[in-house]
């Protein structure tokens, strides 16, 4: 793989992090609720999830998804069905965050990362993603080398992008500002990941 290409696969990858979506919403959740490390803990798992999607590729998924709609179908719809659970559990949150926080409760670390893990492997726009624009990249990439490049780039640009959004979330003059808000970003969110979940069923 030439340094050019692999300029074009960095690009691609940047610009399918910073697009705003379910993710950004998770990751915020979880930032706000519990803090950097809560935060930063949900933007690696959920870049591991990407991780494994660009493997996954390697391994022939896109063939696999192109010959079965019906298996791709299935990913969609669990996605949605995610998507939708989160949206009502925050509907359903007592207190938003900001009494979370008044109290001193943080989330479960292994909620953060289960949260961060499955929102991207239930994402189907990150399978679409993987379909359309990064498996032409797996053509150029027959070394051993190649392909470890072609899936740690997007795993890495994704734990980082996100990483600098849970730091920027957690700063306490940003968790001040919020802080009076929280539940509403609450309510906010839930409805977000809601309509997100009916944006997914009804587009497959």
């Amino acid at each position: 793989m030439t340094f050019s290409i692999w300029l074009s696969l960095l690009m691609i990858c940047m610009l399918g992090a910073m697009s705003p979506g379910p993710s950004l919403a998770v990751v915020a959740k979880h930032s706000l609720a519990g803090g950097r490390l809560h935060g930063v803990v949900t933007s690696w798992s959920h870049a591991l999830g990407v991780g494994v999607y660009a493997l996954l590729t390697l391994l022939g998924l896109a063939v696999v998804l192109k010959q079965s709609p019906t298996l791709f179908s299935v990913i969609t719809y669990a996605g949605a069905a995610y998507l939708a659970y989160l949206g009502v559990n925050a509907l359903r949150s007592k207190g938003g965050v900001a009494a979370k926080l008044a109290a001193g409760k943080q989330a479960d670390l292994k909620t953060a990362a289960r949260d961060g893990l499955m929102i991207s492997l239930l994402n189907p726009k990150l399978a679409l993603f993987f379909l359309a624009l990064f498996s032409q990249f797996v053509a150029v990439g027959t070394e051993v080398i190649s392909r470890a490049v072609i899936v740690a780039t997007p795993l890495l640009v994704d734990g980082l992008w996100y990483t600098l959004i849970a730091f920027v979330l957690s700063n306490p003059k940003v968790l001040d500002k919020l802080r009076s808000k929280a539940q509403l970003i609450d309510r906010l969110s839930g409805v977000v990941l809601i309509l997100l979940a009916v944006r997914v069923v009804v587009m497959a």
